[in-house]
Formats: structure tokens, C-alpha cells, sequence
């Protein structure tokens, strides 16, 4: 074998040490792109990575500039996202993270602020496998992994199945079960291509300019919703109250936004329901103080109602945050009780002969408290939809709760009647007198219906009847004098004494 000169070695270890360096440098170089991944106690440590012809073209990670967020009262919101990135001339890949798990990839809309002639989207991917334990173990079934697992013992082997139990098997074709449960880590040799760490939006644009350009990104997510909630304080003599007005905010999205310029529409919106809403993990509540000047402006949008924060909101995943809305002071409010006791009972088109139908009674006295939604009465406001809880102070001051009431979207000058509960001290008792067959195509019935009232002071109670056993009927007698509500209801108003009772009777003719 030939010799070679001293000067000749030096050249080829310098060619030798210059490439190990390189090696070093980029660990890309001289083996495989993907590194090892290793989960322990079933999270992933590496971060994420692009898919399998991702370096086919540039990709550009957007940086976020700022977020509106319009939230609905059917839980869905529309996010406006805008982003910056920087594209090169040609086809690029643009990737859009930290969006909404629960998108619908159906409703996103990209465009271009900083040049919308000259971008184009030539494809749109919405990309949501979260790498995750049992994904990497579904993905490496009848490959090679290794485990380690809670005693330190250490395991290799090809993957026969990770459903349940770790079934592995040797190079000598043994095979080995080891529950799950004891398993302490996992390693695998790299992280399976298509796999990501957060929900992405993916594009494959064209661009006819290279250089920094602005976006905005627009899309419908389910998960978000919104409701109002009502703080109401009753005076001494329940006629009057305060009332402060709370948006409560609940996000399930999947998705934080910070900072974000919040929009609440109210109103009953139609929507076509296709995606599954997940269910809520669990929640924060966060309660923002009142401040002097108003934090939302209200104002008519469409057919509806839409509520503005006038600041940056930050609204997290899985939390609930509440913001002031309204307030008010001194409404005039008026306490009054009902007595229904064939609640429930209507006229369902078709006529009911049945002499002991509809029959029963029940004793609840209803609690009822109104307000008129006016601005002589210090508001006049459209109010949203949402839970009316009631509070009245005690001899001591202090709040003790007295009911609540869900009410529905409630246009300013209409009445809010909020029902409290039962009242303790009345009772009513409904019975059927008479019933009499006059004719093939006439009945009349009779009915007695008395209240007993505990307090020690006098009451007037509203009682109601329904009149369901046809559309045509007459009240042929009656005890005192009736109001007609609507078309099958009506009305009589008894004063009660104080450890008395009062009673009303009546006759309904029914000619069919």
C-alpha cells in the first residue's frame, strides 16, 4: 500500500475535523430529521413539527396583532384574527396556531390586508391530530418502542397493541403484557408525521410580492357563549328595587383570546347545527369590578341587540368571566300572588268530555314581582335574556336570597315578571261543584275556589282559571266579577283578610 505524505494526512484530517463541526452545528446533517420522543406519564416533551412535505415550500408562523370576538346567544362566536408573517415570492405555507379547537373549518375566511390582489389561497387544511399517549401508541402499533414502567424495569419490543394493556413482542417471538397502569414512561423513536401539539390552520398561498405582510383570518367556533345575569335588591316594603345587569361569559372554545375587542350580539340568531359542542371540563370565575363610567355600550345591530366593551377584554379557555353592564336605582316594583290551581291546563283543539278531567287542585300560591322596563322607571334599556336572582336585607342588614327567575329577551316599555316561589301563608283549593250534560252539544261546569290566607296582614290574590275544554265558552255565573286574559283564560281578583279566607265560584257553559 502506498504511502501518503505527512502534508497530505494534514489536509484530510482538517477536511475531517471541518465536517464533524458542521455535523455539530446541524444536527440535521448526516441522519434523520425526526428526534426521539419520549412521554412521560402520558405527555409529549417535544414541541411541535411540520407535516411530511411542509419543506417543500416556505412556511411562515403568523405572529398575532389583535383579536375581536363576537359572541352569540346560541353558543357560538366569530373571531376576527389578525396576523403578520413574512412570505416570499411564489407559493408559501402559512400556519395559523392557537385557533379554536371547536372551529368550523367550513366557515374560515383568509385575506390579505397588505396586498389582497396579489395573494391568492390556493389550498386551506384545518389540521386537529393532537399528539397525545394514545395517539403515539395507536400510530406505533407493529413498530418497535420502549417502556419503562413504575418499578424501573425496562421493556423493548414491536407494539402488537395499545388498547388497554401494552402488548409487546420479542425478537424471539415471545410476547410480554404489561398494564397500562404501571407503565412510567414511554419512548419512541421519533414523533409520527401528521401528529401536532395545538389545532393549526394551514394555507398554501401565492404571492406576487415577497416581503411582511398583514392578514386577518375570520372563522365561526362553537363553544362560546353568553347570557345575562341580574342582581336585584328589594326594599323594606317590596315596591321598590336596585338592579345591576352582569354579562356572564362562558368560554369552552378550546382557544384563549387576549386582549380582545368583545362584541356580545342578543338575540335569537338561527343557526344550522351540525358540530357536537364538547362538554366543559371545568371553570374560573372572575368577577370585574364596577366602574364610573360605563364598560358597555348598547346599540341596535340588524334585528337584534349588540353590547360593546369598551376595553380590552382577556378571556381564557375554560373560564367564566362576568362584566357590568347595567345598573339601576329605586325601580318602582309591585309584589303581588297568584293562585292557578289547573296550571298546566289549555285548549288542545279538540273538546273534552270527560266529566273528571281537569279536575284537580293544587295548593301553591304563586310569588310574583314586576317591574315596568321604562325610563321613567329608570331603565328603558333592551334587556338580554338570563337569570333574575332576587335579594332583600334582613333586620340586619344583611342580604338573604328570595328567588329567581329566568327571563327572555325584553324590549325597553315592556313588563319583566319575575316568578320568587310559594308564598308560606296562603293556600288555595280548587274543586269541581257540578257538572251537567245540557244537550249532545253543551256541558256546563262549576267549580268553587278558596283561599286561606295566614298572614297577619290582608292580601289580594290574582286567581286564574283556564278554560280548556273548548274554544267556545260562556261564563253563564259567577260569584264576582271576571277578567278575560286571552282566549281560553281569565281572571278574578279576591281581597283575602288577615287569618281569613275569601271565595269565588263560577259556571262555564261549553256548546260545542
Amino acid at each position: 500500500m502506498k504511502k501518503r505524505n505527512p502534508a497530505t494526512r494534514i489536509v484530510v484530517l482538517a477536511a475531517i475535523l471541518a465536517a464533524l463541526l458542521l455535523a455539530c452545528a446541524n444536527p440535521l446533517i448526516g441522519r434523520e430529521s425526526a428526534q426521539p420522543a419520549t412521554v412521560v406519564s402520558g405527555h409529549n416533551e417535544r414541541s411541535e413539527r411540520q407535516p411530511a412535505g411542509a419543506s417543500l415550500v416556505p412556511a411562515a408562523y403568523a405572529q398575532g396583532q389583535g383579536v375581536e370576538l363576537t359572541v352569540y346567544n346560541q353558543g357560538i362566536a366569530l373571531v376576527r384574527d389578525k396576523r403578520s408573517f413574512s412570505l416570499k415570492q411564489g407559493v408559501n405555507e402559512v400556519r395559523f396556531s392557537d385557533v379554536a379547537s371547536q372551529i368550523d373549518p367550513t366557515s374560515v375566511h383568509f385575506r390579505s390586508l397588505t396586498d389582497p390582489k396579489g395573494t391568492t389561497v390556493l389550498e386551506q387544511n384545518y389540521e386537529y391530530d393532537i399528539v397525545g399517549s394514545q395517539k403515539l401508541l395507536q400510530k406505533y402499533v407493529d413498530q418497535e418502542i420502549e417502556l419503562i414502567t413504575q418499578d424501573g424495569s425496562e421493556y423493548r419490543g414491536t407494539l402488537l397493541s395499545g388498547a388497554g394493556d401494552i402488548i409487546l413482542q420479542d425478537v424471539d417471538g415471545s410476547v410480554k403484557v404489561v398494564r397500562l397502569d404501571q407503565v412510567r414512561q414511554f419512548n419512541f423513536p421519533k414523533l409520527p408525521e401528521g401528529l401536532i401539539t395545538r389545532p393549526t390552520l394551514v394555507w398554501l398561498l401565492g404571492a406576487g410580492q415577497g416581503g411582511d405582510q398583514d392578514v386577518e383570518v375570520t372563522y365561526m367556533t362553537n363553544g362560546l357563549n353568553w347570557h345575562a345575569d341580574y342582581v336585584v335588591q328589594l326594599n323594606k316594603g317590596d315596591t321598590a328595587l336596585d338592579l345591576n345587569g352582569w354579562i356572564t361569559l362562558d368560554n369552552q372554545s378550546g382557544a384563549a383570546y387576549t386582549d380582545a375587542k368583545l362584541k356580545l350580539v342578543a338575540g335569537d340568531v338561527n343557526v344550522v347545527r351540525q358540530a357536537k359542542v364538547m362538554a366543559r371540563e371545568g371553570f374560573d370565575m372572575e368577577m370585574v369590578a364596577p366602574t364610573a363610567t360605563p364598560q358597555v355600550q348598547e346599540r341596535q345591530f340588524f334585528e337584534y341587540h349588540l353590547y360593546d366593551v369598551q376595553r380590552p377584554v382577556t378571556v381564557l379557555n375554560n373560564q367564566t368571566k362576568q362584566i357590568e353592564f347595567t345598573g339601576a336605582a329605586e325601580v318602582p316594583a309591585e309584589k303581588f300572588f297568584v293562585y292557578d290551581g289547573a296550571q298546566g291546563l289549555s285548549f288542545y283543539g279538540y273538546a273534552i268530555t270527560d266529566p273528571g278531567y281537569g279536575t284537580y287542585s293544587n295548593p301553591d300560591v304563586n310569588i310574583y314581582l314586576q317591574i315596568q322596563n321604562k325610563e321613567e322607571a329608570g331603565l328603558g334599556i333592551p334587556l338580554p335574556a338570563g337569570r333574575v336572582r332576587v335579594y332583600k336585607a334582613d333586620i340586619d342588614g344583611s342580604l338573604q336570597f328570595v328567588g329567581e327567575d329566568q327571563i327572555d329577551h325584553t324590549p325597553k316599555d315592556e313588563t319583566v315578571r319575575v316568578l320568587l316561589g310559594n308564598a308560606f301563608d296562603i293556600v288555595g283549593e280548587r274543586r269541581q261543584t257540578d257538572f251537567q250534560q245540557l244537550g249532545r252539544d253543551v256541558i256546563e261546569e262549576s267549580f268553587e275556589i278558596k283561599l286561606r290566607n295566614h298572614k297577619d296582614q290582608n292580601v289580594e290574590v290574582r286567581v286564574v282559571e283556564h278554560l280548556f275544554r273548548w274554544s267556545e265558552w260562556q261564563i253563564v255565573k259567577e260569584s264576582a266579577e271576571h277578567t278575560k286574559l286571552d282566549q281560553g283564560t281569565v281572571e278574578w281578583r279576591l281581597d283575602v283578610p288577615s287569618d281569613g279566607e275569601a271565595t269565588v265560584t263560577y259556571t262555564v257553559r261549553y256548546q260545542f
